[in-house]
């Protein structure tokens, strides 16, 4: 555990981690979809957004990525953001999954993001809200 700011952060040193809106039922769901199709190798943590621990990470992100309303992947010592951070969530699924990594990637960074922006601005409409989150947090 390392302590920085005043808050202990209970991720294990080297692990990816995944923050997710704790209310929004489209993160809800990536989480409950990805979590039983990990490849055996993927070492993935989640965490809500709203939590003190991942107010705590982006706090060292650059500015425009703090205030980016999106989901937030840290992976080693680099953080991704919007559509970056949900195609490469494939990475950490099983062989079948990870082939659409380089198909979605090769969609240029803007489009990308268009389409990510539009989905995330809807998702409350199409997604309920889940009343209490329960995906992984370990």
């Amino acid at each position: 555990m390392a302590s920085r700011g005043g808050v202990i952060l209970e991720i294990k040193r080297g692990r990816d981690v995944l923050l997710l809106d704790g209310d929004c039922g489209l993160c809800h769901r990536l989480a409950l979809f990805m979590d039983p199709r990990l490849d055996g190798s993927s070492d993935i943590a989640y965490r809500q957004i709203e939590s003190e621990e991942s107010r705590e990470l982006i706090s060292r992100l650059p500015v425009w990525k703090q205030e980016a309303d999106t989901v937030y992947l840290f992976r080693g010592d680099q953080a991704f953001v919007r559509s970056a951070a949900a195609i490469r969530c494939l990475l950490y699924l099983k062989w079948y999954w990870k082939i659409w990594f380089p198909v979605l990637w090769a969609i240029p960074l803007p489009v990308r993001d268009v389409a990510y922006r539009v989905i995330a601005k809807y998702r409350y409409r199409f997604f309920a809200r889940p009343e209490i989150c329960t995906f992984r947090i370990d």
